[in-house]
């Protein structure tokens, strides 16, 4: 061959093989295509391909993009859910797949921080920069090496510190109405637990009540060591969905480094009536009192995230409120959220409405753990409490109006001497903070039995 035809050979069997080196790093060029429905908050999309979970970008008519999530599809379309406001969206718009999502920026940069279901902050103090970036839908977790509950935690609260012990990695329920003390109890507990991190998810509740919750309950010294995630009402249902799992992914990362998380929900319900509506948007059929079967499925996948982590690390006590719509305790998440949670704390109307907060019934709450966080004397103390309790329930009515004869029946004559002193111990100022020992000697004063031991 000649020379000349050889070195230009090699020369371009070179310059082939540098190119083809970067052909596997050039991004994939993305294929467009077109908005061609839209029904409520669900838009429908033909001509481009993405997975669930992909973000997509829609130009509006002047030019401003909306970002929108894939959440289905079904023959050639794509079901979308925006993530923003709607407004200049019209047929034939452009639609572009962008970068999938899923990730959640954390590190300790974000203490002190108030951030939405994005992870944009809300507080004017400029961009957050994250020392990591983890999954929002979390990792499973094998079960048989979550570390068990046996620490009690100081909630400061003395009703719950005393009759319902909280064991640090616990799972627990505030159930109740509307208008009946849940956001002023999380608060108390925000305040008063001893943890290393807060994290505080605002998920489908009132504007106003991010702002109060920061600056009256929270305060400066706990928002220091606290993160705040608020989704109000207003926010798309997907970023109310996405608004819990950004905060369970923040406890999840502080968790991961030791560290011990209170992660307070606000409210679980809200989550799951988000998942309802794009459920129903999509298509799916309602099948308990309008929820669809993928909303019992959601609640599960995000309350085990919460918990002890493996082998010795950090943990995470979760407190999710409740919404129990009408005080109806069937209510179909309510009903389920019982179930996959490890107690539950029910704050009744009456008692609210008689004047005595916090409003927590202590005959329809239960904690699963305490048996195994509390010791035996402690244990027997919070039995005989409800005992005494349960039997002056039952004939409070006879006891009002004057009916019940003394000496008809010991315990509820024992119920009647003690009941100025039950009533003092189960209501609390909001201001006021009791620790698990103050909470147990009082206990132990109100029913005149010896001291309980230190817990287990």
């Amino acid at each position: 061959m000649n020379p000349v035809r050889a070195s230009r050979a090699r020369s371009w069997a070179s310059g082939l093989a540098r190119r083809k080196e970067l052909v596997p790093a050039a991004p994939p060029l993305p294929v467009e295509g077109r908005l061609t429905r839209m029904i409520g908050l669900t838009l429908e999309a033909t001509g481009c391909m993405a997975a669930v979970g992909d973000r997509c970008e829609i130009r509006t008519t002047d030019g401003t993009p909306v970002e929108a999530e894939v959440v289905g599809f079904g023959a050639e379309r794509l079901y979308l859910m925006p993530t923003g406001d709607l407004q200049g969206l019209r047929s034939g718009a452009r639609v572009v797949p962008r970068a999938r999502a899923g990730q959640a920026a954390v590190g300790r940069r974000l203490l002190g921080r108030i951030i939405d279901g994005a992870g944009r902050p809300l507080d004017g103090r400029g961009p957050i920069e994250a020392e990591a970036h983890v999954r929002l839908a979390g990792t499973t977790t094998n079960p048989l090496l979550r570390m068990p509950i046996t620490q009690p935690l100081d909630v400061g609260v003395r009703a719950i510190n005393g009759l319902l012990s909280v064991g640090r990695g616990q799972r627990i329920g505030l159930f109740a109405g509307s208008g009946v003390g849940k956001s002023v109890l999380l608060g108390m507990m925000a305040r008063y637990t001893a943890a290393d991190v807060t994290v505080v998810g605002l998920v489908g509740e009132r504007g106003r009540e991010v702002k109060e919750f920061v600056e009256r309950i929270l305060g400066p010294d706990g928002l220091a060591r606290a993160v705040v995630v608020a989704t109000p009402a207003d926010h798309p249902p997907l970023m109310r969905l996405h608004g819990a799992w950004l905060a369970t992914s923040i406890a999840e990362h502080f968790r991961d480094q030791g560290a011990n998380v209170l992660l307070l929900m606000d409210s679980l319900t809200r989550f799951a009536q988000a998942q309802r509506e794009i459920g129903l948007a999509i298509g799916e059929a309602p099948a308990t009192k309008g929820y669809p079967p993928s909303v019992f499925a959601r609640l599960p996948q995000l309350v085990e995230r919460a918990g002890n982590g493996i082998g010795g690390g950090g943990s995470i006590t979760a407190f999710y409120t409740v919404l129990v719509e009408g005080d109806d305790q069937a209510d179909p998440i309510a009903d389920s959220a019982r179930a996959i949670l490890d107690g539950h704390i029910v704050l009744a109307r009456r008692i609210a409405d008689a004047g005595r907060f916090p409003a927590v019934d202590v005959e329809a709450s239960v904690s699963r753990v305490m048996h195994e966080i509390v010791g035996t004397p402690h244990l027997e103390l919070a039995r005989r409490f409800r005992r005494v309790v349960a039997a002056y329930e039952a004939h409070r009515d006879l006891i009002a109006i004057g009916a019940y004869q003394r000496g008809s029946d010991p315990r509820v004559d024992e119920a009647i001497a003690l009941w100025p002193r039950i009533e003092q111990y189960l209501q609390q100022d909001m201001r006021q903070r009791f620790t698990f020992d103050e909470s147990v000697a009082a206990l132990q004063a109100v029913l005149g039995e010896p001291r309980a031991g230190e817990a287990a």
